[in-house]
């Protein structure tokens, strides 16, 4: 298709200044859902809402003193307040778990944000948020949750995701907004400590 621009070079800077305001918007956004969910886990509700991710992963269940599948029988409606299985989720550990996981989950957000002026800050953010939506998609293996579970209709299992498994699946986006994060920050690191100019051409050589 032919283009229509009056000249390349301006439609380049252009689309350089697109690519540059995406990539910084994506760090707000990261940082917007994460500090949004990591301050969630301070409320009862969403505590009680991640005790089956948790209880079914082989690298998380022993943050909980309770063996799944025993946290079914005192799940809690979003909203609902019953005090007989909240006092079992302070034995579980389930609200502890939940208020260090919260604070992690806003870390993250904000070491990422603020690779917006610190690349080397943001490429440990970029790192750590692979790492946390690599260990939130392995509940796709670990949760029976994630998939609709069999009652009698003829769409279960995989690849039938549930609400829940339809929430998890959505990191995979978050995970290559990190892999474009790590890119960019190695790449801003590389070219301060080659002296190259912040915008312009590129100091490596054919």
């Amino acid at each position: 298709m032919p283009t229509t621009c009056p000249s390349p070079e301006k439609c380049l800077r252009y689309a350089e200044t697109v690519q540059w305001f995406g990539i910084n918007f994506l760090r707000v956004a990261v940082f917007i859902v994460f500090a949004w969910i990591g301050g969630l886990k301070a409320f009862q509700y969403e505590a009680d809402g991640i005790v089956p991710f948790v209880a079914n992963s082989p690298m998380m269940s022993f943050f909980y003193d309770k063996k799944a599948p025993e946290y079914k029988q005192h799940m809690n409606k979003e909203g609902a307040v019953v005090s007989a299985n909240i006092a079992w989720h302070k034995e579980n550990n389930t609200y502890g778990f939940a208020y260090g996981l919260g604070i992690l989950i806003v870390s993250i957000g904000t070491l990422v944000l603020l690779g917006l002026f610190f690349p080397k800050v943001g490429l440990i953010g970029d790192c750590l948020l692979i790492i946390m939506t690599a260990g939130t998609l392995s509940f796709l293996i670990t949760t029976p949750e994630t998939w609709v579970p069999d009652l009698g209709g003829p769409n279960h299992g995989f690849p039938y995701l549930s609400g829940a498994g339809r929430l998890v699946i959505k990191d995979i986006a978050m995970m290559a907004g990190g892999f474009i994060l790590l890119g960019t920050d190695f790449k801003r690191i590389l070219k301060a400590r080659l002296g190259c100019p912040r915008s312009g051409e590129s100091c490596c050589k054919n």
